[in-house]
């Protein structure tokens, strides 16, 4: 469990998610996180419950076969994601000590899937012995309407008022009027008609003295408003549609590797799990449990880990960013004129101002970042008809960022948030004690971080190249003048020559928080580093103070608030090295990017699901033994399970280029765990080509083996 920090909005730990292995689903506004049994076991135990919309709708859902819980056989979430499978069978069970049926007697099988607003599961009991009796079959449930910030732990003066009633013999509904005015709804069903049913449980009574087995249906759907929605089709039904409605957009790699293709798979998995159909296009909601809805920065840097294979991503979450950037200012949300998104919320606190992310722009970064994106996928796309169509949208950003500047004593873009309410910090590392002095103090006043000019510089090229392909060369060439004289100033500013890197940000009053931090590998990501400067970098991001054995660390052991177990003071992020990576490869330094590609997946070598989380610990590596977890972090994560992708462009030096009409791959490097890479299908320019990289000794080698031609 979690509790949320008054000052910053963040998960704390109170309770951790490792006590328990947990399941997730996830079906566009939908998700669930389920105990590995498949129950739901909300409230003090856990975040497990069935989520819409960012309100737990079911909080409670748990099965007894003769008034007992059934013992738990196997859990498997499916490699696509589409369900979870679970199987259980009966303990002893007997009556004041009288024993009338003998445990493993009873088979009981169970599929879990979510579709649109709808949770299915069938329940099937099959008898592998003879029963003398009927057996009750129990279902108990609850629903709490708690907020998803009441689950991670804020708590709420008042609530509104919950109601439950029987609709008939097979289902219930319960609903809960909000302070918001807003009625929300869970209506249960259940096929066949339960023996008894109730307000909170459900209980058949199974006859197999000549059945050899009995099947249960259950629906639980999610309702928001007073017009109810019609009852859900039925699970056969739902669940090919389901399937049908699923797309394989990143299962076209493959390796030398089985364990490393599962890992790939997993990430496949999660990404489109994790994709949402919105009204501009797709866009990866960022991720389960506390993520589960549109965040700026997050959504951005998964599209660009995933540009070279995935460009309709990109494209859905320029549209989607576009269609909500801030057009007026509002201290409350941190908006102003041009900026982009951070976080979208639609619970109950959120409608009601109690939390300020109903649309809350409170990143320093997200506007840059839009940009970049903008710029990136032009060129690797040639998508003239999108970048047009977000012009203006590009043109408000850069507007923004220029009016930002004047807050800073040195020119560069710099946050301050608008009201006590918002985020204190307003880069990635937006924990309020994760920009600090050398001596342990917090930044304060307008702060310009690091890599946020970087990515400014990065912006504005792009922009400039977007320019030039609309016709707007005077514009584009003031673009790139800007971008240069910001380059001079960064590198006056930001190295620090006795740390061997540049400083994590400057304070309000331009004092440099002279901390070697994971933020300086983003320079080399955005290419605003000069070339000897990126070579130091690179040296120091992989020494020991940096390099765990499993990645980076966010901040460097030995630091004044550096602890390994902080959420971003010592931790690794696997999107943070995949950005690192990216960025060493662009200078050239291989070895380094494969040294973090091989730690990664190593990491997720460990994880039961082959997955790569949010974020783990940064301790450093022991022998036959795996990462440790942090015991609050989201998995899946969208640009967690896009970092392997990013690695794979890391590794290869992978550059498309749609105007050039080239794919480049640049002195490509496999990893130790790798002696063979196959990428299917890379598009461009209506053809498609399969690349086929080898190991030769410490070289690597690319071939195209097949071009398709549209």
């Amino acid at each position: 469990m979690a509790k949320a920090n008054a000052s910053d909005h963040h998960v704390e730990a109170t309770t951790s998610l490792v006590d328990r292995t947990l399941r997730a689903l996830k079906h566009g506004d939908l998700f669930a996180v389920f105990a590995k049994d498949g129950d739901c076991r909300g409230g003090e135990d856990g975040p497990d419950g069935l989520f819409y919309k960012d309100t737990r709708f079911l909080s409670g859902l748990e099965l007894r076969l003769g008034g007992s819980t059934p013992l738990l056989l196997s859990s498997v979430l499916l490699d696509d994601n589409a369900a979870l499978i679970v199987d259980q069978t009966n303990p002893d069970l007997d009556d004041e000590g009288e024993p009338w049926l003998a445990g493993d007697s009873l088979f009981i099988g169970r599929m879990k899937f979510l579709r649109h607003s709808t949770a299915y599961e069938r329940i099937v009991v099959r008898r592998f012995e003879t029963v003398v009796r009927s057996i009750p079959l129990e279902i108990r449930f609850a629903a709490d309407f708690a907020d998803l910030f009441e689950v991670r732990g804020d708590v709420r003066p008042r609530r509104g008022t919950s109601s439950a009633e029987r609709l008939d013999e097979r289902s219930v509904r319960i609903s809960y009027l909000g302070l918001d005015d807003v009625r929300r709804s869970t209506t249960l069903y259940f096929d066949p008609a339960p023996a008894a049913l109730s307000a909170d449980s459900a209980r058949w009574d199974l006859d197999l003295s000549d059945a050899e087995r009995c099947t249960i249906l259950v629906k639980v759907q999610c309702s928001i408003g007073e017009a109810l929605s019609p009852e859900p089709p039925h699970l056969v039904s739902a669940y090919r549609l389901l399937r049908k409605g699923m797309q394989d957009r990143l299962d076209r790699v493959s390796s030398s590797n089985e364990r490393f293709d599962v890992v790939l798979g997993r990430s496949a998995s999660d990404i489109g799990m994790l994709l949402t159909e919105t009204e501009s296009g797709l866009y990866p909601y960022a991720g389960v449990p506390w993520y589960s809805t549109v965040f700026g920065r997050d959504g951005i840097i998964t599209a660009m880990m995933l540009l070279w294979i995935a460009p309709e991503i990109a494209r859905g979450v320029l549209r989607t960013l576009a269609s909500s950037q801030a057009t007026a200012i509002d201290p409350s949300a941190d908006a102003e004129p041009g900026k982009i998104l951070h976080e979208m919320r639609g619970g109950e606190m959120a409608l009601l101002g109690e939390v300020p992310f109903h649309r809350y722009y409170g990143t320093i970064d997200a506007t840059p970042l839009f940009i970049m994106l903008a710029g990136m996928y032009l060129k690797r796309t040639g998508d003239l008809e999108t970048v047009r169509a977000i012009w203006p949208n590009i043109a408000a950003a850069l507007a923004w960022i220029d009016s930002k500047t004047h807050l800073h004593s040195d020119g560069f873009l710099a946050y301050s948030r608008m009201a006590e309410s918002g985020l204190a910090n307003q880069g990635w590392k937006d924990s309020f004690d994760a920009i600090f002095h050398a001596d342990g103090r917090l930044a304060e006043g307008a702060i310009a971080l690091c890599e946020v000019q970087a990515y400014v510089f990065a912006a504005r090229n792009g922009a400039a190249e977007v320019a030039d392909a609309l016709g707007r060369s005077a514009q584009a060439e003031q673009l790139r003048h800007q971008a240069e004289t910001l380059r001079v100033r960064f590198e006056e500013r930001f190295w620090d020559e006795e740390l061997g890197s540049y400083v994590l940000a400057l304070d309000g009053d331009g004092e440099p928080c002279r901390v070697l931090a994971s933020n300086a590998g983003h320079a080399l990501f955005a290419g605003i580093a000069g070339p000897e400067r990126a070579e130091r970098v690179s040296q120091l991001l992989t020494s020991r103070r940096f390099y765990s054995g499993w990645g980076i660390r966010t901040i460097a052991s030995g630091e004044a608030r550096y602890n390994p177990m902080s959420y971003h003071n010592g931790s690794i992020w696997p999107h943070d090295n995949a950005l690192i990576a990216l960025g060493f490869s662009r200078y050239g330094h291989k070895a380094a990017a494969v040294k973090i590609f091989e730690s990664l997946v190593g990491a997720a070598f460990y994880d039961e699901l082959y997955r790569l989380p949010e974020l783990f610990c940064g301790f450093s590596r022991r022998r036959k033994r795996g990462p440790t977890s942090y015991p609050v972090a989201c998995s899946p994560q969208a640009w967690a399970a896009a970092a392997p992708y990013a690695l794979i462009a890391a590794a290869t030096g992978l550059d498309i280029d749609h105007a050039r009409d080239g794919i480049e791959c640049s002195t490509p490097v496999l990893p130790p765990l790798l002696n063979a890479l196959h990428l299917q299908g890379v598009g461009l320019n209506g053809s498609t080509f399969d690349l086929r990289f080898t190991k030769h000794g410490n070289e690597g080698a690319a071939h195209v083996s097949k071009v398709r031609t549209g």
